[in-house]
């Protein structure tokens, strides 16, 4: 895990993930923000622009489940975020509560939590 800026937690290095046509990608990274409420989004670059339909391929998703799981993710798959978000070399994740566990031992912070404690 390193950070290459102040709000960015990178959980992956590069590696190479297939989408469902046979086409191999290159995945520059996996990375979340360092701090957040509750929901995370995953970010996922990839070194050349891709296809918008990609935040739902199964194959490419099962590909970038089996990166997050071997890294130590324990947990259902994610859905795709927010369509408006996907980029042309991005695609954004949204990550089932399970989620915060695994980022929490990267540095995540959870911001409702400090909410929480100030009742």
């Amino acid at each position: 895990m390193t950070t290459n800026n102040d709000s960015d937690i990178h959980l992956s290095g590069p590696f190479k993930a297939t989408d469902s046509s046979g086409t191999n990608h290159e995945v520059k990274g996996i990375r979340i923000f360092d701090e957040g409420y509750g929901i995370i989004d995953v970010y996922v670059d990839f070194s050349g622009p891709i296809e918008n339909s990609l935040c739902k391929d199964k194959v490419l998703l099962g590909h970038i489940m089996a990166k997050l799981r071997s890294l130590g993710y324990v947990g259902p798959d994610f859905g795709h975020g927010d369509l408006g978000l996907q980029e042309r070399k991005l695609i954004v994740l949204e990550a089932p509560e399970e989620f915060c566990t695994f980022a929490q031992k990267h540095g995540w912070k959870n911001l409702a939590e400090e909410f929480d404690d100030e009742e």
